[in-house]
């Protein structure tokens, strides 16, 4: 079976972007580091390529060059347990230059988009009473950083 592996484009930030994934997420580690060559295409020595463990999910970091930037058309999520855990992502990928977006996205400071959302979400917007769904759509698009508890008074009926 074929693994798949998202790779994220960087100019030259991708080893310390490695840096910062892994020391933000549980059970992560660098794997390997490549560097280029003299046949280029970038300077010799410059980290080409870091493979990367975040909890389990490779990634590679891809010093690529210029050309590219991260876009919101891909994202990564994160389905967190808990509040405090939603709290505690939502804070380290925001800080030092990442943004807050709606609905549970933000940007990290390399400009990658990421979903921090609760695990319980899935079951609320997969219920089979559409208008439970519709009570925590309508909660959820007024939110930045997602609150579980107030999408859970929203699934339940109360007010929000």
């Amino acid at each position: 079976m074929p693994r798949i592996i998202p790779n994220l484009w960087f100019d030259t930030e991708a080893e310390e972007a490695a840096a910062f994934y892994t020391s933000t997420f549980p059970n992560s580690r660098v794997v390997a580091v490549t560097r280029y060559g003299e046949a280029g295409p970038r300077e010799a020595g410059l980290v080409m390529t870091v493979e990367l463990e975040l909890d389990g999910q490779r990634l590679v970091a891809i010093n690529g060059g210029p050309e590219f930037a991260p876009t919101e058309a891909v994202s990564l999520e994160v389905r967190c347990e808990s509040q405090d855990e939603i709290d505690e992502y939502w804070s380290a990928l925001t800080t030092d230059g990442g943004e807050e977006g709606v609905c549970g996205w933000l940007k990290d400071r390399y400009g990658f988009s990421w979903q921090v959302t609760p695990v319980q979400l899935e079951d609320m917007i997969l219920d089979s009473d559409q208008e439970k769904v519709d009570r925590v759509m309508k909660a959820l698009l007024q939110m930045r950083k997602l609150d579980v508890a107030e999408l859970e008074r929203a699934a339940e009926g109360a007010a929000v």
